[in-house]
């Protein structure tokens, strides 16, 4: 089978495949109308978050049989259509789970101690002991949205902390030694720490609202490694101010381009977003949660397994 590899990846993703008997060509500079162009040679394509892989791209793709995505979620391909022409569809969240949860888990414990507050206090001569006295983690509630491979890697570094653990997912069934599966309203009623761990869909899409925030029954800190979309900015920063919301660790924007390479989508710069940077008790990172040493050899390891599985 022939793939096409539109974005870099681990090494180990292509000796794999080549392995496995597949043949690979790396195109990492072509736009995406000369992707079209040449698609129709292919039986696979690769991909990241370069563009979207729309129904044009997809009508484009004749003899395509799988598209796979290194990365967790599949939100850049119009996903409905791409099962109606019978393309596979492949995703490795496996690949950069723990990546995520780590990474959770250090934002919040950041926040509870005014790890980067403190710091950069110190540096600059000043030594403010009681204006930085933390929280403990140790019988706090945790609500976790989205119990899927992200929330229970999440759930699971939680264990050693004596904290009850929640969570909540539209599937069924799902919740395990680590979390207790409950009710949205009754995790909204006794969280004192919300994570997220959704993809961006029509459901999760602008999700975190000021209604949404106003239901949890006690102030409580957030926690976003998932998508920036789903949290309304300007009613986190209300809800910040507020005190509804006691601190924000977040890993994505609202504002971000859906290659996440950038920030913006246009040079317009948003007042909440100049707000969020000035606060104290909000810590932000580029969409790096699951972007570890070891993640990106994971997730090359899991889309070649997979794809060698299914079409060797």
């Amino acid at each position: 089978m022939k793939v096409l590899h539109i974005d870099s990846n681990h090494h180990l993703l292509i000796e794999m495949l080549e392995k496995a008997g597949f043949q690979n060509v790396e195109n990492f500079k072509a736009s995406k109308t000369e992707v079209e162009r040449i698609i129709p040679d292919y039986d696979g394509i690769i991909i990241r978050s370069r563009f979207n892989i729309d129904r044009q791209f997809l009508d484009a793709g004749k003899n395509l049989k799988f598209i796979a995505r290194v990365g967790a979620g599949l939100e850049s391909i119009d996903i409905e259509y791409a099962e109606e022409l019978g393309i596979d569809l492949i995703a490795a969240p496996e690949g950069n789970r723990n990546a995520v949860g780590e990474h959770a888990l250090g934002m919040l414990l950041s926040l509870f101690n005014n790890l980067n507050k403190a710091d950069r206090e110190v540096k600059n001569g000043q030594w403010n002991r009681e204006a930085n006295r933390g929280v403990e983690l140790d019988g706090k509630t945790v609500g976790i949205i989205g119990y899927g491979n992200m929330g229970k890697s999440f759930a699971k570094k939680l264990r050693g902390f004596d904290c009850t653990v929640l969570c909540y997912d539209i599937k069924n069934n799902v919740g395990d030694e680590n979390a207790k599966q409950v009710s949205l309203k009754e995790l909204q009623q006794q969280a004192d720490v919300l994570s997220l761990h959704t993809p961006w869909t029509l459901l999760t899409d602008k999700m975190v609202d000021s209604n949404f925030i106003n239901s949890f029954l006690k102030p409580f800190w957030l926690i976003n490694t998932a998508r920036g979309k789903s949290v309304v900015t300007v009613d986190l920063v209300n809800a910040l101010q507020s005190g509804k919301i006691l601190g924000a660790g977040l890993d994505v924007l609202e504002y971000e381009k859906s290659s996440f390479e950038t920030l913006f989508d246009s040079d317009n710069f948003p007042t909440a977003l100049k707000e969020l940077f000035n606060m104290e008790n909000v810590l932000l990172t580029p969409h790096i949660a699951g972007w570890t040493v070891e993640s990106k050899i994971g997730l090359a390891r899991t889309i070649a397994e997979k794809i060698i599985k299914d079409f060797r």
